[in-house]
């Protein structure tokens, strides 16, 4: 279990990196470069320059700060979250908590348009509205990283990964998070709000509001994200990805850590290919020696599998091709 409450271990890793900013309007053929050396050395990077209106990323934390504002009784006409909808604390199926908030919401425009007269009963159509255009935003800016990273790894076909998201039954999703800052006093972040795990999807992009708690796993080490420049969008790779890549790209590891002064709210939209679309590695990248280190499977197999599990467990675990299969032999 992901107990939310005691404060760190003292003994716990933490330092600094300087993470990667990637500026997407830069040479392409570089900026390609740049995300595949990011993908292989943390799994993780930021973005500016994206290309996602400003409007549109302010109108959605609009209906955010609106929506988590709300008395508990009217946050949960959402809920229970099951696993779509609002949830508080409880995170999945398997007992996992932590000091959250968060509302999860299918990107399919029907879903998108239901759910919201449940969340929003005053205005629904602002909210659908709010939530259509930016899930419209970072789809587009997430085909456009899929593509890029295609580039970078030298694939003849550039959508290879890109096109596994823009059909309209993906079953990509948006989750909104609140994490109400602690009361402790302390002088950094010291509650868990989110715990250590990794994302099953292709690709996340993270857009938060420029308060301290995102750490990813560097070599075992937790590294604290710097919310700056605010205008970015945080980028990490998922294990989806990491399965296409064969184990050249990291599924990273990460938490959100309650912040002592601030709450902070965060925007994840996590791009996933349809239920019925099959996962292996592209075997452009594989040779007699680098042979697949996973089976194949749908995403509905391996979704299932990550909803049977802990928030911790390593899912990847239960689908390699063999049981030596070591992803850092790669």
């Amino acid at each position: 279990m992901v107990v939310a409450s005691p404060n760190l271990s003292k003994a716990e890793k933490i330092r600094d990196i300087e993470i990667p900013v990637i500026d997407l309007l830069a040479d392409r053929c570089e900026v390609s470069k740049l995300i595949v050396q990011a993908c292989e050395e943390f799994g993780f990077f930021k973005v500016i320059n994206h290309g996602v209106p400003h409007d549109v990323i302010t109108r959605m934390e609009q209906q955010g700060y609106e929506f988590f504002a709300q008395p508990a009784s009217g946050k949960q006409q959402a809920g229970p979250a099951n696993p779509y909808g609002y949830g508080c604390k409880n995170i999945g199926l398997k007992g996992d908590i932590g000091e959250v908030e968060y509302l999860l919401l299918q990107t399919n425009p029907l879903s998108i348009d239901h759910k919201s007269k449940t969340i929003c009963s005053t205005d629904p159509n602002k909210l659908s509205s709010a939530v259509r255009a930016y899930v419209e935003a970072v789809k587009k800016l997430a085909c456009e990283i899929l593509e890029l990273m295609a580039v970078g790894l030298g694939a003849l076909d550039t959508s290879v990964l890109s096109r596994l998201i823009r059909d309209v039954e993906s079953d990509s999703l948006l989750r909104l998070n609140h994490y109400p800052k602690a009361d402790d006093g302390a002088t950094s972040p010291s509650f868990i709000g989110f715990g250590e795990h990794t994302d099953p999807q292709i690709l996340t992009l993270l857009r938060s509001n420029g308060v301290d708690g995102l750490q990813i796993s560097v070599d075992g080490v937790w590294v604290p994200v710097n919310p700056h420049p605010v205008s970015a969008f945080c980028i990490n790779v998922g294990d989806v990805l990491q399965v296409m890549t064969n184990g050249r790209f990291l599924s990273v590891r990460h938490r959100a850590m309650v912040n002592s002064y601030k709450s902070r709210m965060s925007m994840a939209y996590f791009a996933a290919p349809t239920l019925d679309a099959t996962i292996s590695s592209l075997p452009f990248l594989l040779t007699p020696q680098k042979p697949p280190l996973y089976r194949s499977f749908t995403w509905a197999e391996y979704k299932k599998a990550a909803y049977s599990l802990r928030l911790g467990d390593s899912r990847l675990n239960h689908f390699k091709a063999r049981p030596d299969a070591d992803e850092n032999s790669i």
